[in-house]
C-alpha cells in the first residue's frame, strides 16, 4: 500500500500537470492576441510582461502562507531579478523578429525545438534521468510537430536569417524553463514571476524604440487585446508552467508544452478562420501521442 508521503506527491504532481496543461493552453492564445495587436510586434511583447506586472504583484501580495517561507524579505538574489526575466526577453524578441524574415510556419515550427534544449539542459544542469523512453517520446512528439506545420514549411536562401532568429527563439525559451526550474526550488511561483516579468517588459522597452515601433495602439479593442495577451497568456499561462516546473521535471514539462501549438492550431481555425489540413491534424495527434509516451515514461522512471 503506498504511504501518506508517496499520494500526497502523486497528488501534487497530478495537480502541477493539470497546471501545466492549462497553462500551455493559455498560451496557445498568444499567437491571436499578437495577430490582432494594433501596435508592433516588439511593443506588443512589451505590454504582454509589463501589462502583467499588476495581477502577478497580487498573485504575489495575497500568496498562501505555505509558500511565504520561500521568499526571503527584500529584494530577491540578482540571479532571480535578472536571468529568467532576460531570457524570457529575448525569446519573445527574437520570435517577433523572426516573423518578419521567415514564414510562419518555419518561425513556428523551428521555435517549437525548445523541448530538445531543454531536455539537454535537464541533464546537463539539473542532473535529471533521461531515459530511452522519454527520449522516444520526444521524437515522436517532434514528428507530429513537423506534421502540425510541415505543410507550409518552406526552405530557401531567403529565410535562412529568419530561420536561425527561431531558431534562437527556442535556444532562449529553452534556457528560461531551465532557469525557472532551477529557481523554482528556492522561491516560489508569484515572486519568480513578478520580478521576471518586470525585467522583461524594462528590457524590450528600449528594444521598441530601436525597432522604431509606436507603443500606444489606437483604439479600445487594441488595448483589450492586449490587456487579454497580458493577462490570459503571460500572468496566468507562464505563472502555471513555472508552478509545474516546481514539481515535475522540466524535460517532462517542456514536452506537454507542445500542447501549445497543437491547441493554437485549433483556436486559429475556430476563431480567425484559418483552414486545418488533414496533415496537421494528424500532427497534432501524434503530439498528443508523444506527451502520453513522455507521462508513462516519467512514471515508470519515477
Amino acid at each position: 500500500m503506498p504511504s501518506p508521503s508517496a499520494n500526497l506527491v502523486t497528488r501534487g504532481q497530478r495537480l502541477a500537470l493539470a497546471g501545466l496543461v492549462i497553462g500551455a493552453l493559455a498560451i496557445a492564445f498568444s499567437p491571436i492576441f499578437v495577430r490582432l495587436s494594433e501596435v508592433g510586434p516588439t511593443a506588443t511583447g512589451f505590454y504582454r510582461t509589463i501589462l502583467a506586472v499588476p495581477p502577478l504583484w497580487l498573485f504575489w501580495q495575497f500568496r498562501p502562507a505555505s509558500t511565504k517561507s520561500m521568499d526571503a524579505p527584500g529584494l530577491p538574489p540578482l540571479a532571480l531579478i535578472l536571468i529568467p526575466g532576460l531570457l524570457f526577453a529575448g525569446d519573445l524578441f527574437f520570435w517577433h523578429l523572426s516573423i518578419q524574415y521567415t514564414t510562419v510556419a518555419n518561425a513556428t515550427l523551428l521555435s517549437n525545438f525548445a523541448p530538445v534544449i531543454v531536455t539537454l539542459g535537464a541533464w546537463l544542469v539539473l542532473r535529471e534521468k533521461i531515459t530511452p523512453s522519454f527520449l522516444v517520446a520526444l521524437l515522436v512528439s517532434i514528428c507530429g510537430a513537423l506534421m502540425l506545420v510541415g505543410a507550409s514549411f518552406q526552405l530557401g536562401g531567403d529565410y535562412v536569417f529568419g530561420d536561425l532568429l527561431a531558431f534562437t527563439t527556442a535556444i532562449f525559451y529553452g534556457a528560461y524553463m531551465i532557469a525557472v526550474a532551477k529557481l523554482r526550488g528556492r522561491h516560489s511561483t508569484q515572486q519568480l514571476m513578478l520580478w521576471s516579468s518586470l525585467v522583461s517588459g524594462l528590457a524590450l522597452l528600449p528594444m521598441v524604440w530601436v525597432m522604431g515601433e509606436g507603443l500606444l495602439p489606437p483604439t479600445l479593442t487594441g488595448w483589450a487585446t492586449l490587456f487579454g495577451l497580458a493577462w490570459i497568456s503571460h500572468a496566468l499561462g507562464q505563472s502555471l508552467i513555472a508552478y509545474a516546473l516546481g514539481h515535475l521535471p522540466a524535460s517532462f514539462s517542456s514536452l506537454v508544452v507542445l500542447i501549445q501549438p497543437v491547441a493554437a492550431a485549433f483556436f486559429g481555425w475556430l476563431w480567425l478562420g484559418e483552414g486545418l489540413q488533414p496533415l496537421q491534424i494528424a500532427g497534432g495527434i501524434v503530439v498528443l501521442g508523444g506527451i502520453l509516451l513522455a507521462r508513462r515514461a516519467q512514471l515508470k522512471a519515477g
